[in-house]
C-alpha cells in the first residue's frame, strides 16, 4: 500500500532513498534539509514539498525517514519540532550515530505517541538508488514489523538485530572493520608500488588469497588510480571509528588497530581531505604522493 513519506536529510543517501520509494509508487510528501536549496531541488524533481520547519513534517507525512550526519544533528531535529503532533507516526532513523542516541530517540518518540526504529545501512549510494541496501534494524519488534514493507523495498537484505541501540552497535563494528581493512589495503598497495610491483597483479593475487576483502573490490583500483570520488567520506570514517572506540572504552577494551585507523582518517580531515572517499587514505601511504585536495564545487 502506498504511503505518504517524508525525509529529513536529503544528501547522497537520503535523496536516493526518496527516489527509490517514489519509483515504488509511494508519495514523497515532505522534504527537509539544513541545505534548503538541496531540499527544494529534490522536491521539484519528485513533485514533493520542501518545508522550512521540522514541525511541518508530521502533518504532511505518515512515515518519516531521518538521514542526518551525527549525534548533534539527530538530537537537534528531535528536539527541534519533529515530534510536534506526531502521534501515530513512524520514524525510521538511518544515520550512523551512537547507540545511546537511538535509545534516546525511541524514548522521545514514545512519549509523543509515535514509533521509532533504527535502520542502519551497510551500503552506499548506488544501493540506495537501486533498493539493494543491507539494513540492520533495532527497536521494538512491532515497530519493525510495521516498517518492514517499506524497508523491503529499499533493501536486498533486512535483519532485525534487537532492541533500540543494538543495530547501531553492530553498525559501529561493521564500519570499524571496514575502515581497518581500507587502511590496511592502502598500506599494502603503497608498499607494492614502492617495491616496483605491478599493482594490477598485486590486486589480483590479493583477491585470490587470505588478503581478499570487499574493500579490495570497491577501493583497490581507485587507490591505484587516485580516483576518490566520494561514496563514504574520510570524515565519516573518522567519526564512525570513534563511535566503535567509545563503545570499546565503555567495555574496558583496547583496540589498537581501530585507534591507529582513526588517527589516519583524522589526519585526512586535518589535511583538508575529509570529503574525499575513504579510499583517499592511500594518499597518506603511497610513497611520493602529496595529498590530493578535493575539487572545488
Amino acid at each position: 500500500m502506498a504511503q505518504k513519506i517524508g525525509f529529513v536529510g536529503v544528501g547522497r543517501m537520503g535523496s536516493n532513498m526518496a527516489r527509490r520509494l517514489k519509483d515504488c509508487g509511494h508519495e514523497i510528501t515532505a522534504l527537509y534539509d539544513v541545505n534548503a536549496e538541496a531540499a527544494q531541488a529534490l522536491a521539484t524533481e519528485l513533485g514533493s514539498q520542501s518545508v522550512a520547519e521540522l514541525k511541518q513534517m508530521p502533518r504532511l507525512a505518515d512515515v518519516i525517514f531521518t538521514v542526518v550526519t551525527d549525534d548533534k544533528a539527530m538530537r537537534a531535529i528531535y528536539a527541534g519540532g519533529l515530534l510536534v503532533r506526531a502521534r501515530g507516526k513512524l520514524f525510521i532513523n538511518c544515520a550512523t550515530i551512537t547507540p545511546a542516541v537511538h535509545v534516546w530517540v525511541e524514548g522521545k518518540a514514545g512519549k509523543a505517541g509515535a514509533g521509532s526504529l533504527e535502520a542502519c545501512m551497510a551500503s552506499s549510494i548506488p544501493q540506495a538508488r537501486e533498493g539493494s541496501l543491507y539494513l540492520m534494524c533495532g527497536g521494538k519488534p512491532e515497530v519493525f514489523e510495521r516498517a518492514r514493507p517499506l524497508l523491503e523495498q529499499l533493501s536486498s537484505a533486512l535483519r532485525y538485530i534487537g532492541p533500540a541501540g543494538r543495530a547501531a552497535q553492530l553498525k559501529a563494528i561493521v564500519n570499524m572493520v571496514m575502515n581497518i581493512n581500507t587502511a590496511g589495503l592502502a598500506e599494502g598497495l603503497g608498499l607494492g608500488e614502492a617495491l616496483g610491483l605491478d599493482l594490477a597483479t598485486v590486486r589480483e593475487v590479493l583477491s585470490q588469497t587470505g588478503a581478499n576483502s570487499r574493500v579490495l573490490a570497491t577501493d583497490g583500483e581507485d587507490m591505484q588510480k587516485r580516483e576518490h570520488s566520494c561514496f563514504f567520506s574520510a570524515a565519516h570514517a573518522a567519526k564512525d571509528s570513534g563511535i566503535a572506540l567509545n563503545l570499546a572504552k565503555m567495555e574496558g577494551l583496547k583496540l589498537p588497530l581501530a585507534t591507529a585507523t582513526k588517527k589516519q582518517y583524522e589526519r585526512m580531515v586535518e589535511c583538508g581531505l575529509g570529503q574525499l572517499d575513504k579510499s583517499g587514505i592511500a594518499e597518506l601511504t603511497f610513497k611520493g604522493r602529496r595529498p590530493v585536495q578535493p575539487a572545488q564545487s
